[in-house]
């Protein structure tokens, strides 16, 4: 039988370790892969923000009196992922529909499998198979199409069953069709690619338009969404209606994200030290699945998150793909683990 246990009530923040009615239980769950919450480097560069700015900014960014950090703040993270241009919302989630709704109509719609809701334009799309098998057939659909505009919408990876999907299949369309790629990149940026994320492996070409929308607070640990594209296509972006009237994030945080650049470093070489500990312990072991890279272990074990649970180590467990779905058990490590803590862990399971 498969047992999910669950705990609404934390009596502290989400680190390492968390107190539960008076316990303590080593924490493996969650999206802080960089442990940016906890980092106390960064609170203080957010605190600094905060003198600065203030708590927040009620006004829309297109206010007669603006603050200047937004502006910088976006010409910092395009140079740094990459990127012609940037625009920064509040969350991920609203530049995920923001990019989906002003692009979609661009051309024919297509959805990879289990693509994340935020980028749904309606109901679930319900894409079955694998991402490379429906590439494939993608390629063979639109060469042979009449049509010549086309997007297509993606995760940028699957972060419960690891895989990062590989979008150079792009390059095998005719480059007589138009093609607008919406990638969700919101568990892949400040990771994946020595941190830069998605953006700077997509190949982009004279028929091919990438825009990668990611949520900044899982990696990067900041309350925000960013969009990165080319410059046309984000000053498109940046007339629509609803970047006219969306409240923009924290000045604050954005402060700390331009700031922490030593500290996402130190950060994600102590996560890669702490993904090769168990990486080696897991190596040829049949019951696990995980990729090189990315500090997500599945578990073929329905019944880990009981097992573990008895010995104060908390993993992330919840059921897949819906309510009734079966039970998925995920270790999720980060950077705020230490090595006594990957090797209590090791022990355990």
């Amino acid at each position: 039988m498969q047992r999910q246990s669950k705990f609404d009530q934390l009596d502290g923040p989400f680190s390492a370790s968390i107190k539960i009615d008076g316990l303590d239980y080593l924490y493996f769950g969650g999206t802080a892969y960089l442990g940016i919450p906890q980092d106390q480097q960064f609170i203080q560069y957010y605190l600094e923000g905060i003198k600065k700015f203030g708590l927040n900014n009620g006004t829309s960014r297109t206010n007669n009196v603006q603050l200047g950090i937004y502006d910088r703040a976006e010409e910092f993270a395009a140079e740094h992922f990459g990127a012609e241009a940037a625009l920064i919302t509040s969350s991920g989630y609203l530049a995920a529909q923001l990019v989906v709704k002003q692009l979609s109509n661009f051309g024919e719609v297509r959805y990879a499998p289990a693509t994340h809701p935020a980028l749904w334009l309606d109901e679930n799309p319900k894409i079955e198979g694998t991402f490379t098998d429906w590439a494939n057939q993608l390629v063979d659909e639109i060469n042979t199409s009449e049509n010549n505009k086309w997007v297509i919408i993606s995760n940028s990876m699957n972060n419960l069953f690891p895989e990062i999907y590989d979008f150079s299949f792009t390059q095998k369309i005719k480059k007589d069709k138009q093609l607008v790629l919406i990638v969700d990149d919101s568990h892949g940026i400040g990771v994946n690619n020595n941190g830069l994320g998605a953006y700077a492996k997509i190949e982009q070409s004279e028929n091919v338009a990438a825009v990668v929308v990611a949520s900044m607070a899982k990696a990067l640990g900041v309350d925000a969404g960013l969009i990165l594209g080319p410059l046309e296509l984000i000053k498109q972006l940046k007339q629509t209606e609803e970047f006219f009237g969306a409240s923009p994030p924290s000045a604050a945080g954005l402060f700390a994200f331009m700031n922490a650049k030593d500290i996402y470093a130190s950060a994600l070489q102590k996560l890669k030290e702490n993904m090769l500990l168990i990486s080696n312990a897991l190596a040829n072991n049949q019951a696990w699945h995980f990729i090189e890279g990315f500090p997500v272990f599945y578990s073929k074990n329905a019944e880990l998150s009981h097992d573990l649970i008895q010995k104060q180590i908390l993993v992330s467990s919840f059921p897949y793909p819906d309510k009734n779905g079966p039970i998925i058990n995920r270790i999720v490590l980060s950077s705020w683990h230490d090595k006594n803590d990957i090797t209590k862990l090791i022990l355990a399971i």
